[in-house]
């Protein structure tokens, strides 16, 4: 399956919109119970705030997986 990437015109994305984004998340509902439970890390750290902002050169870790920000989104 080939993703599109996608412009972020202000370079920046909200942690539960990016695991909606990669498939890690179905629903906002599922990516909030991810984050306040501890399963997300951004940086290598755990993250609690859904509403984090992430950055091109952040690396988001979830179910084993690591995404690099800039690798989803096009600046």
């Amino acid at each position: 399956m080939q993703r599109e990437l996608l412009l972020i015109s202000d370079k920046m994305i909200k942690l539960d919109q990016f695991l909606k984004l990669v498939g890690i998340a179905s629903t906002g509902g599922q990516a909030k119970l991810m984050i306040i439970d501890g399963d997300v890390k951004v940086n290598g750290t755990v993250e609690t705030r859904r509403g984090r902002k992430l950055v091109s050169s952040d690396q988001v870790t979830v179910e084993g997986q690591t995404f690099k920000v800039g690798d989803v989104i096009q600046s």
